[in-house]
């Protein structure tokens, strides 16, 4: 079968592997103590070894390896229980693979070609198999062992299970780990000697893959100050972000169930299963690397080519389609991605099938060439479909074209009533200026630069949502937007501009739901309207004042779980001076339930477990300091105010709104990369301290 590509660093470690066949791209190894040439002492020891090690997945005794010539590293690709099967997988090697390497210049591009197409297979066959690996006899007979292992309670669901090796000491326990929703467990017996183990979720404090010498790869688990290791699993990685996470949902559930959404299937444990578990990671994981709505799910992958104009070559990577968006992904998610949503596609033009390629027409004179496409008639079927399903083309471009002017989008208001006419279409830094004009020539000068740099960008990359996002669009960012595309900007990295345009009125609604309305969210807005960034005009008089009530107030009424929280009146309040008063909303909604979940709440648990990997990358990174002051906590009094309003309340604007800049496209990393900036800024002076209070004191005050 196809295998995850992993890396093999000795072809023939120990001698246990011997070649038979080779080309410049693959080798084909049988395992020694298998088929001819089995006999002798070097076959009998390897097969002594395999059945020793693991008495119930023994080792598939033939593999194929992928090595470019000028590399020293080996991935495994694939294995077979059959000379047959092996066969049949280099046959297909052969006939599909061969001819496309030879056109690559670099070895970097084989591998990752080579890769790809191996997941690309994996995927496809894992459609087909999913329901034998979960056999249901199987299973039924795992549960009842489980059962009468272990005794747990009878409400105790059991997730799924796996043939392991269980160390302790020196010594190898073969046998099984059961991963239930509140409990890790293993069972061996052998040679009449038991072992029994059983940790509950919540109690560990540490999950983590480690290597050694005598493991290549192993799974620790820290519970009660003791360390259990795992090892010789057949799909380890899969095994691992299974464990990840129902230890973080167990945890979850025991700090807040309400953290959950109403509908989430993981507020019922009784309801979580193998499957649930994985679509719900890779779901989370697609919504996060293109910041879409939470609503979307991951439909289906594609890999392909993507014909990338500005740089005339076609980049590998992945087409993953949701219910409302096309995205595509670069081989290694850096060289570029972009995000087309389906209600910008005119068309999709017939398929070309020499070349499996297919075309996407967009608004805007814009098309895009997706080539090499495993399934490329399901695919241009399907994004017409998704197209078909969502809202007119006609109706969101007239609506969009609307909400550009500011009269115009009052007519949109729901209702016409008074208190929506009164929403701002306008970034207060627009109506407010908190200089004179005299004094902003060098600063105009400097932005008028900035545009120039960004409008060049649009010409090349384009603009707006399909806007391709490259290293170049982060270089650009770190250097600084111009204000007069801020608002824009921050709408577009952050996803904002996708929840907006699918809910049209939606905060208009709000603003009248929630007009008038008193609460104990209302009565803590009003204590802290005047509180936010008092130094500046805009929220020195009553329209910055009422815009501000008005976004707080609404998301208060949106989301009665988190309602208010202090620090959300000085991030609005940034996102004001521009945004309009709409898009500042939306902007606020990503940062509260995307961008940074679970920070704003009374109990701030996003913040404090963010504060708790800050103090672990400071022991990493600055070792100086975490020598010098053992306990790192003293630093929550003073980064904590820096994570939770994106430093704005400690920098001055000018700086504050760069740092705002960055993190709209990099995420909490820009914020932990700024914190350890700082504290290595500043190295030499809390050297100096003699206790935290002084240290307190030099970092308040540095901004």
């Amino acid at each position: 079968m196809w295998l995850k590509p992993e890396e093999v660093l000795l072809k023939n470690a120990l001698k246990l592997w011997a070649t038979v066949k080779s080309n410049d791209y693959f080798i084909l190894q049988r395992r020694r103590g298998y088929g001819e040439g089995s006999g002798g002492l070097a076959g009998l020891l390897v097969g002594t070894l395999d059945a020793v090690l693991d008495s119930t997945s023994k080792v598939a005794p033939f593999r194929i390896l992928h090595q470019t010539p000028d590399s020293q590293v080996y991935w495994i690709i694939a294995c077979g229980a059959s000379e047959e099967e092996i066969t049949q997988h280099w046959e297909w090697l052969q006939q599909n693979i061969m001819r496309t390497l030879s056109v690559f210049d670099s070895s970097d591009d084989i591998t990752s070609f080579v890769q790809g197409k191996i997941r690309g297979l994996i995927a496809e066959e894992g459609k087909v198999s999913l329901v034998q690996e979960e056999d249901p006899e199987k299973f039924r007979e795992a549960l009842l062992r489980f059962e009468s292992w272990f005794s747990l309670p009878a409400k105790e669901k059991l997730v799924t299970y796996y043939s392991c090796s269980y160390w302790r000491g020196r010594v190898p326990c073969q046998g099984w780990l059961y991963l239930s929703t509140n409990f890790l467990c293993f069972y061996s017996y052998l040679l009449g000697n038991e072992v029994k183990l059983v940790i509950s979720w919540v109690e560990i404090s540490r999950l983590e893959k480690t290597s050694s010498v005598l493991l290549t790869e192993s799974i620790r688990v820290c519970s009660g100050g003791e360390d259990h290791c795992f090892s010789m699993f057949l799909h380890l990685q899969q095994t691992f972000l299974l464990m990840e996470q129902l230890a973080d949902y167990a945890v979850r559930r025991l700090i807040d169930k309400e953290t959950f959404p109403s509908d989430h299937i993981l507020t019922d444990p009784l309801q979580i299963t193998k499957r649930g578990l994985e679509t719900h990671a890779r779901n989370e994981a697609f919504r996060a690397f293109f910041r879409l709505p939470r609503e979307e799910n991951l439909l289906e992958v594609y890999e392909s080519f993507l014909w990338v104009p500005f740089s005339h070559f076609n980049t590998l990577g992945k087409i993953c389609v949701s219910e409302n968006y096309l995205c595509f992904a670069s081989q290694d998610g850096s060289k570029c991605h972009l995000i087309i949503a389906m209600r910008e596609i005119l068309s999709v033009e017939k398929p070309d099938r020499s070349s499996r390629a297919l075309t996407v027409c967009m608004r805007g004179k814009r098309a895009l060439r997706f080539s090499e496409v495993r399934d490329f008639e399901r695919l241009a079927g399907t994004i017409r479909r998704q197209c078909g399903n969502t809202a007119s083309p006609q109706h969101s471009a007239s609506s969009q074209m609307l909400l550009e002017c500011g009269e115009d989008e009052e007519g949109l208001m729901v209702g016409q009533k008074d208190s929506s006419k009164t929403v701002s279409t306008e970034a207060l830094m627009n109506v407010f200026h908190p200089q004179d004009a005299e004094n902003l020539d060098p600063k105009m000068l400097k932005e008028k630069m900035k545009e120039q740099s960004w409008q060049i960008h649009f010409a090349e990359y384009g603009r707006g949502t399909s806007m391709f996002c490259t290293k170049k669009t982060r270089d650009l960012i770190v250097r600084g937007v111009p204000e007069s595309l801020r608002g824009e900007l921050w709408m577009l990295f952050s996803g904002a501009v996708n929840d907006m345009a699918t809910h049209p009125g939606h905060y208009s609604e709000l603003v009248e739901a929630s007009l008038g309305t008193s609460s104990l969210a209302t009565d803590e807005i009003e204590r802290d309207l005047h509180r936010s960034l008092p130094d500046h005009p805009a929220f020195q008089s009553d329209t910055g004042i009422s815009a501000l009530r008005r976004v707080l107030t609404a998301y208060a009424y949106r989301n009665p779980k988190i309602g208010y929280c202090q620090a959300m009146n000085i991030l609005a309040s940034m996102l004001l001076l521009y945004a309009k008063e709409e898009e500042a909303f939306w902007l606020l909604v990503a940062v509260c339930e995307r961008m940074l979940p679970d920070y704003f709440n009374r109990r701030i648990i996003g913040a404090l477990v963010d504060q708790a990997v800050f103090e672990d990358l400071i022991r990493e990174h600055l070792s100086q300091l975490t020598e010098h002051m053992t306990d790192l906590t003293f630093l929550s009094s003073v980064s904590l105010s820096w994570f939770l309003t994106l430093f704005i309340s400690v920098l001055p604007i000018e700086s504050a709104v760069n740092v705002v800049d960055c993190f709209f496209f990099d995420g909490i990393k820009a914020i932990l990369q700024l914190g350890l900036a700082t504290l290595d800024y500043n190295m030499e002076a809390l050297l100096c301290c003699n206790d935290d209070t002084e240290a307190v004191t030099i970092l308040s005050r540095f901004f």
